[in-house]
């Protein structure tokens, strides 16, 4: 988390996170106007565009990542609402990771920009997300307190009302992304919504919803085809037997109303309590490098497979309440520093735990067989897709809001950028398909233009069919160039291997020793 190069500081005396440039462009009258969340349908907001907002951002979140895996979503009723709590350190990929995994449909709350900006704006409107302005704005103006305090009332009285219905919402407690190990100070924020929550419930004779931790976890955060973990925790119960009558009343009549500070309070004591251990929980990442490599050592010794981002994660979570020894700390951690340093991690040291890993003449071949389809889609990847990746690392890697915001970034432009793009590229391969028709029929000897029939209505269905079978195309490439990359990024990283294995070799061979 960037601070605050101006100085400024909240009520706590702690320096407020450095806004981007977007954050800085408020236009209250057009936040004020932001759709409201409808409660008495399956779809909050429109339900066209976020049936094919959902089907687009699942297509291109199955390509981000090399594996993927969700436990704990027995936890998540399907009586009641839920609101999902989770450390915030990878952007939007955090409340995507948590939407596509989660079975019902969200009400959306969100930093003010996301439904003022081109684009992503369209969507946020039609996804009737509820734009909040956080202290890191308001401190530096851009609307009064009164002003915010009325549209932060409103929104989250809409989110209330949302979970109560037996929607989900999912709100970061620490209120911005960060690149810290460990969570930042959690606010009070989440806590009063679905407390208002359930004093709507209450009122409306619904269930009492529930709060969801949510350990996210990504092996490098940053990086494209890196592996993710989603971990539902145990829901907690609310306290609904404590609720006041007046708040009951109020969230009722439509008015938003303070839930009591010390239920308030006691919730976020509770929640950040369960939520610390569901992230590293370290004062630095280079702690669990550590515990990375010893963990994967421990496991080589006992001769056992090579453990699962998830295995690794519970591993390093054990070595926290279990800490090794100081001497296999020292040595741990200058291995751990190197690999990183390297782009390297656990998963690059050998069977035997003695040193890193050489070719593999099984992965050797595997990976040529996810390189033969991408080099072959080239040139369709070159067309469907440069521009995009392009674009994206472009911005992505230059953003004023931090490298928590890259892969935000990547996304994004992986998305809406093929969104736009694809049919534009297809209209005019199709069009230039139709001007120069004879031309093509005179080299591949077929007039495609007539290949089911002379009609107009045959010749119209033909072109259609060209059109999306371009789209197909394009997709495809996406899907090929993903699964391609794997490949690069494994030669890549047995160079990265070759030029370490003497740096670490030493530390790995006295760190094996000292765990046998």
């Amino acid at each position: 988390m960037k601070s605050g190069s101006d100085g400024a500081r909240d009520r706590h005396g702690e320096l407020l996170p450095e806004l981007s440039a977007s954050a800085t462009k408020m236009n209250y009258q057009k936040l004020v106007n932001t759709p409201l969340p409808k409660f008495n349908q399956k779809y909050p907001g429109s339900p066209f565009f976020m049936e094919i907002g959902y089907f687009c951002l699942r297509r291109t979140f199955n390509s981000v990542f090399r594996t993927f895996e969700v436990t704990g979503t027995e936890n998540i009723p399907d009586d009641r609402g839920t609101m999902c709590s989770a450390w915030h350190t990878n952007g939007l990929l955090d409340p995507i990771s948590i939407f596509l995994t989660h079975p019902k449909m969200f009400v959306v709350g969100g930093r003010h920009d996301l439904v003022t900006r081109p684009i992503l704006g369209f969507w946020a409107r039609k996804f009737a997300v509820q734009p909040v302005v956080r202290k890191a704005e308001l401190l530096r103006g851009g609307c009064s307190e009164e002003e915010a305090n009325y549209l932060n009332g409103r929104s989250l009285l809409n989110l209330a009302t949302g979970i109560s219905h037996g929607f989900a919402c999912a709100l970061f407690p620490e209120g911005t992304s960060h690149s810290e190990s460990h969570l930042i100070r959690v606010k009070t924020g989440p806590f009063r919504t679905v407390l208002a929550a359930a004093a709507h419930a209450k009122a409306i004779g619904a269930k009492i919803p529930v709060l969801i931790p949510i350990g996210l976890h990504f092996r490098t955060r940053h990086l494209f085809r890196t592996d993710c973990w989603v971990e539902y925790g145990e829901p907690i119960e609310l306290p609904h037997s404590s609720l006041p009558d007046d708040l009951i009343q109020a969230v009722k009549d439509g008015d938003w109303k303070e839930p009591p500070s010390d239920l308030v309070v006691k919730l976020r004591d509770e929640v950040e309590a369960k939520l610390s251990p569901m992230t590293p929980d370290r004062d630095t990442f280079s702690e669990v490098h550590r515990d990375g490599v010893i963990a994967h050592v421990e496991n080589r010794i006992k001769g056992e497979k090579i453990l699962s981002w998830r295995q690794e994660v519970l591993e390093v979570r054990r070595l926290k309440a279990e800490p090794a020894p100081l001497e296999v700390q020292e040595v741990a951690t200058r291995i751990g520093d190197t690999l990183n340093s390297s782009i390297l991690d656990g998963t690059d040291i050998n069977a035997q735990g003695n040193g890193l890993r050489g070719i593999s003449p099984s992965g050797a071949i595997v990976n040529l067989l996810k390189f033969i389809p991408m080099l072959i889609l080239l040139p369709s990847i070159i067309v469907g897709m440069g521009p995009q990746i392009a674009l994206g690392r472009l911005l992505g890697d230059d953003t004023d809001e931090g490298l928590d915001a890259r892969t935000s970034y990547h996304f994004l432009f992986g998305m809406f950028g093929s969104l736009g793009w694809w049919p534009i590229l297809a209209t005019a391969i199709t069009t230039i398909s139709i001007i120069f028709s004879s031309d093509i029929t005179s080299q591949i000897d077929i007039n495609w233009e007539f290949l089911v029939g002379g009609g107009m209505a045959q010749h119209i269905l033909v072109t259609i069919l060209l059109w999306v079978s371009l789209i197909l195309m394009f997709w495809m490439s996406g899907i090929f160039f993903s699964i391609g990359w794997d490949s690069v990024s494994d030669t890549k990283k047995w160079f990265r291997r070759a030029s370490a294995s003497k740096k670490v070799q030493p530390d790995l061979i006295k760190l094996h020793e000292l765990l046998k």
